[in-house]
């Protein structure tokens, strides 16, 4: 992992996308809680910034900490640099630490295809084996349910059938006493999709 204290490259990249507006602490669920007009305002600055950052500068983004994986996971997602899947794939596998799964999941969503739920299945697959570990398995059940949604697929259901894997994971133990339905996670990642998408109409270099 690249030091952002000595690394003047990594430096310069975080100076330009990851802290302006303090970015990397909005990109998730703080956006939803945003007023409208505020958000609709971050999310082109997101999108601008998403048009302007090359895919070498992401790619030392990548090899960063949590807050540049985090930012550059979310301007892969709204500039729909689909070249990234397979590393997203690896750091959500790896969860080699906190707080930028959900970006990854995100980003994943955001792609759309059956290639980014044979991702996120593989995921699942993994860490609903483990009841001792919470990491983004609620953001990866409603990035899966979300593309089930999107492409008419049914990949989830293995997971979330009664008994199944999901089940298993909630009761531990330790038991999850904390959780909500899965439908209710498809649905915040369907929001935090949404985002992705509106702030997209700022990316001048957004592939379609």
């Amino acid at each position: 992992m690249r030091d952002v204290r000595e690394d003047p490259e990594l430096l310069g990249l975080v100076r330009r996308f990851v802290t302006p507006d303090r970015r990397y602490l909005k990109l998730g669920g703080g956006l939803l809680g945003m007023a409208e007009d505020r958000r609709v305002e971050f999310l082109r600055r997101v999108g601008e910034a998403a048009g302007g950052i090359t895919a070498r500068e992401l790619t030392v983004l990548f090899e960063g900490g949590w807050r540049e994986r985090r930012t550059a996971a979310w301007l892969v997602a709204v500039s729909g640099r689909t070249e990234f899947r397979e590393r997203l794939g690896e750091l959500l596998l790896a969860s080699g630490g906190p707080y930028a799964g959900q970006a990854y999941c995100v980003a994943l969503a955001a792609f759309g295809t059956p290639a980014d739920a044979d991702l996120l299945a593989a995921y699942l697959d993994h860490y609903l084996r483990r009841p001792d570990l919470f990491y983004d398995q609620t953001a990866a059940i409603g990035a899966l349910l979300h593309l089930d949604a999107k492409l008419g697929t049914d990949r989830a259901a293995p997971f979330v059938s009664p008994g199944g894997l999901w089940d298993q994971w909630i009761d531990g133990p330790p038991r999850k006493t904390h959780h909500d339905a899965p439908d209710t996670y498809r649905e915040f990642m369907s929001r935090l999709c949404a985002c992705a998408d509106e702030s997209a109409g700022h990316c001048a270099s957004r592939k379609r």
